[in-house]
């Protein structure tokens, strides 16, 4: 699971717990991607998700922020979820872009990078504070329906419980096939993947401790280094 989503599960979590027991709360892990992303959503169960959903996409294939968020959003508009949680960014192509686009795509109101957050005016109204640079937080308000990507360091994960786990490990994943849901259409296309080039290599200089000295001088010089 990206670590940075393992903030914002724990943060559903803890919303859960806070709500009172007469009040009915539940929350969906979901996921977009291949067969092999079921085991993430197992590991979300284990932690405490009532279900696990899971966007089935067969082909491996480049997917950019963009059409992860479509296919989210299809499948979130008609849920009538009151919070959408993800974490502040992906942790492999660094990209800070699904959160933002799910809330476009459904027009929610949206907060990145949240530090803190709490249900007010009983439940009607979301308290949401953002880190900003120099350590300073920008405090806003909001009516749910609403997106919020969730910065690290906001709580401490907690590990599975044994039953948890046991349950998870029973209970099965709903999976929807991606093609039968109705996404925008594709706004980017990978045109190429590579490595950075090669940077020069080094120089190795030899001879004493005092003609390697010297010879370092002469090329910082040369170089108009000093």
């Amino acid at each position: 699971m990206n670590r940075f989503d393992e903030f914002a599960l724990e943060e559903a979590l803890l919303i859960r717990e806070r709500i009172p027991r007469d009040e009915k709360a539940v929350i969906h892990a979901l996921s977009v991607g291949p067969a092999r992303i079921g085991l993430t959503l197992k590991k979300a169960m284990a932690m405490g998700a009532d279900e696990g959903i899971h966007i089935l996409v067969e082909q491996e294939h480049y997917m950019s922020p963009f059409d992860t968020a479509s296919l989210i959003a299809s499948y979130a508009k008609n849920m009538g979820y009151d919070l959408i949680l993800t974490g502040v960014m992906a942790e492999d192509d660094m990209h800070c872009l699904v959160g933002q686009f799910i809330a476009e795509i459904l027009a929610y109101p949206c907060v990145t990078s949240v530090i803190h957050q709490e249900f007010i005016d009983d439940g009607n109204k979301l308290y949401v504070e953002r880190e900003v640079e120099t350590g300073r937080r920008i405090c806003l308000q909001l009516n749910p329906p609403a997106v919020l990507t969730i910065q690290s360091g906001i709580n401490t994960p907690r590990y599975p419980s044994l039953s948890n786990v046991m349950r998870a490990k029973d209970q099965e994943i709903i999976t929807i096939d991606a093609k039968k849901l109705l996404a925008l259409e594709k706004r980017e296309k990978l045109v190429s993947l590579s490595y950075p080039e090669p940077s020069l290599k080094g120089m190795f200089l030899e001879g004493t401790p005092r003609e390697k000295a010297g010879a370092l001088l002469r090329i910082l010089h040369e170089k108009s280094f000093i």
